[in-house]
């Protein structure tokens, strides 16, 4: 890695460790740490969940990369995979992930891993036939060409890469602009947005933390990122709806509609 990519991927570790306290103290996990007593508790929506359907999660060896505290990962072994592998470099997300794994009936089919992700264990190649990477990952990762190289890496052959991310044309916009709907920043910006609020996405106020790197990445630089990995691309689809902060809430039902997420899908030959 590069210096500037270590020091993104350090500050980004300290940053969402600082901002766990915040998510532990939420209804949400609340309503996480009771539901996944039940075997069946999943929190993806039906968009994620068809397209993990419909891409084999059910009987796979699952991973998810960057997996916060492993509500996802856990949720796959509720689509039906044999067995799910959460990764994250947050310390603080991955104990929270052992707390929900600790109450789940599938816990003994899961298991997290704290590491960063541009420096994997060796014994995590090809191990998995099926991966999945949801919302916002991709704006973390200051090197998004190696990330999707590891993440192709992951795969055994025959194995698919299952993204649902927000759309980059979202990024184009800011909800707290004076005009909301007016592009506020460039498609193709270069330099990350750098912010020391912490990372919380239920639109309360965020305290203070250390500073935190979103890259903006353009569609291009995803599908590009997956074939130069290797991966060739089965199926993108865009949606009208937003699977970001709630205030992003604002770009839905417009009459001149943005696209504001997508799942892409790519198979490793």
């Amino acid at each position: 890695m590069t210096r500037d990519t270590d020091t993104a991927v350090e500050a980004n570790r300290l940053a969402w460790n600082a901002s766990a306290v915040r998510h532990r103290e939420s209804e949400e996990w609340r309503r996480q740490i009771s539901g996944f007593a039940d075997g069946a508790f999943s929190t993806f929506d039906p968009v994620v969940t068809r397209a993990l359907a419909s891409n084999g999660v059910k009987n796979a060896r699952a991973v998810q990369i960057a997996c916060n505290n492993g509500r996802e990962t856990l949720s796959m072994l509720a689509l039906g995979a044999a067995h799910a592998t959460g990764i994250d470099q947050s310390d603080a997300f991955i104990a929270q992930a052992e707390e929900l794994r600790a109450v789940s009936p599938h816990g003994s089919n899961c298991s997290f891993v704290n590491a960063n992700v541009y420096n994997l264990p060796r014994d995590l190649e090809a191990r998995f036939d099926l991966a999945l990477i949801t919302i916002g990952v991709l704006n973390w990762m200051p090197d998004l060409s190696r990330f999707l190289t590891v993440a192709a890496s992951l795969l055994v052959s025959g194995g698919r890469l299952v993204i649902y991310e927000t759309h980059p044309v979202l990024d184009m916009f800011e909800p707290h602009a004076n005009d909301p709907h007016l592009p506020h920043y460039s498609y193709f910006r270069k330099e990350p947005f750098i912010t020391d609020d912490e990372i919380v996405y239920d639109g309360s106020p965020a305290a203070k933390a250390p500073p935190s790197y979103w890259h903006f990445q353009t569609m291009g630089d995803i599908v590009t990122g997956c074939v130069s990995a290797g991966l060739q691309i089965v199926e993108l689809v865009e949606y009208p709806h937003s699977n970001r902060e709630v205030e992003y809430s604002i770009y839905e039902g417009n009459a001149a509609q943005l696209p504001l997420c997508y799942t892409l899908v790519a198979a490793k030959p």
